[in-house]
């Protein structure tokens, strides 16, 4: 083992937490039996609940996304600068992104190639000069025809740009003249799509992070009595780049550029990782989907077509039963025990589901275990009534994930 692995092992986190009270609870200290295993189990709340309270990079809308101060509680601990720190489900590239502000070399990987685009160009991004520029030339005229079922959410004004401005990106990829800046614009016009206010392209419609069915819009305008309204494309993407750029400065640019040039960046299965060398990760943080509770395909339809993705061919890890989640996820630690350095650490954060009836954390463990890893301990992070759970009407702790379940494995 490496003085750098013997060093971070020194730091035991599990003193830490049975003593932890920064957001004014005590911790709860108990353990997790489960096939032949007992790990020590502790609840608290860990990070903040605070919705925003990240950099303004993270501001980009993804569903069933974790909060940028989760990772940052184990990057703080588990990993130092110059680390290469792993996602294999990055989803909006929370992870890698916070890993890179830290100091950390972010390397992230998801079967969606959304992933991909909403993390790069937040990785390096452009000046605000460089964006108004490229924004005033671009040209968005349409001459082509409408899809009648999108003008259930845009004026057709502003459906013509749209289309003009997807024509524009699928153009320059094609000929390989994507640039930093393209990119850039692509992720904020994406994120732009749809949403609850005047600030995205669309009249009034679900949360930005999961785009309704086209049957489901039209109901939602004849209950609103509403039709879609004009939006100035450029405008807005104007207003949400200065707002994604407003924590970036000079020093930060130029060690963030350095490391995304060193980043490894992948769409693909995160059973088979083939560019992350073996026994290069300090440390892997992430989210795998949760059996089959988020239909990230349906949610993502939308900014597929932008992007020109068919999204019934991304081939997502929906397993419909326990034990069909288990033996994915048995391939998936495979892969992670060979990548992850001796000594390096996977928090591997999951939920209840089933109406709490299944807690996922009771079938990482001897997967895990099964894998090579050394299930360290159980963080169950508890939290109170959220934004997102307030907009659907859903009481905590009876419907939905109500907390971060995060098992801490440690290769030995």
């Amino acid at each position: 083992m490496d003085d750098h692995a013997g060093a971070l092992q020194t730091f035991d986190l599990a003193e830490e937490l049975r003593s932890f009270d920064r957001f004014g609870g005590k911790t709860v200290e108990a353990s997790l039996e489960v096939e032949g295993r007992t790990v020590p189990t502790f609840t608290n709340e860990f990070w903040t609940k605070a919705q925003r309270e990240g950099h303004s990079l993270h501001e980009v809308s993804y569903r069933a996304c974790f909060k940028p101060s989760l990772p940052a509680f184990f990057l703080e601990r588990l990993s130092r600068p110059g680390d290469f720190v792993l996602d294999p489900f990055m989803g909006r590239g929370t992870t890698p992104l916070e890993a890179c502000l830290r100091g950390r070399v972010p390397c992230g990987n998801d079967v969606n190639p959304l992933s991909a685009m909403l993390l790069r160009p937040r990785l390096c991004p452009p000046t605000m000069p460089e964006v108004t520029a490229r924004v005033e030339a671009l040209d968005m005229s349409w001459d082509g025809a409408l899809d009648e079922d999108l003008l259930v959410f845009f004026h057709p004004t502003t459906l013509r740009a749209l289309c003009g401005l997807r024509a524009y990106f699928l153009r320059r990829e094609a000929a390989g003249a994507l640039d930093g800046v393209d990119e850039w614009l692509r992720m904020v016009a994406v994120n732009r799509l749809t949403g609850h206010s005047s600030g995205f392209f669309s009249v009034y419609t679900l949360p930005p992070n999961q785009a309704t069915s086209v049957a489901a819009q039209r109901r939602i305008n004849a209950k609103r009595e509403q039709v879609p309204e004009a939006r100035d494309v450029a405008a807005i993407l104007l207003k949400k780049s200065r707002a994604l750029l407003a924590d970036t400065d000079t020093l930060w640019r130029r060690q963030g550029r350095v490391l995304a040039e060193m980043s490894v960046l992948m769409t693909g299965q995160a059973a088979s990782m083939p560019r992350i060398p073996s026994s290069s990760i300090q440390l892997v943080v992430t989210s795998p989907p949760f059996l089959d509770v988020v239909q990230y395909a349906d949610d993502n339809w939308l900014r597929c077509w932008f992007c020109g993705i068919d999204a019934k061919a991304v081939p997502m890890t929906m397993a419909r039963s326990v034990e069909a989640w288990r033996a994915a996820m048995a391939e998936v630690f495979a892969e992670l025990y060979r990548v992850v350095r001796p000594g390096g650490y996977v928090a591997f954060e999951v939920g209840e589901v089933r109406k709490g009836k299944v807690r996922l954390e009771e079938h990482v463990v001897p997967v895990a275990d099964a894998a090579g890893f050394d299930p360290r301990l159980v963080m169950l992070h508890t939290q109170d009534f959220t934004k997102t759970a307030n907009c659907w009407g859903v009481d905590n702790n009876k419907r939905g994930t109500n907390t971060n379940r995060v098992v801490v494995l440690q290769r030995p």
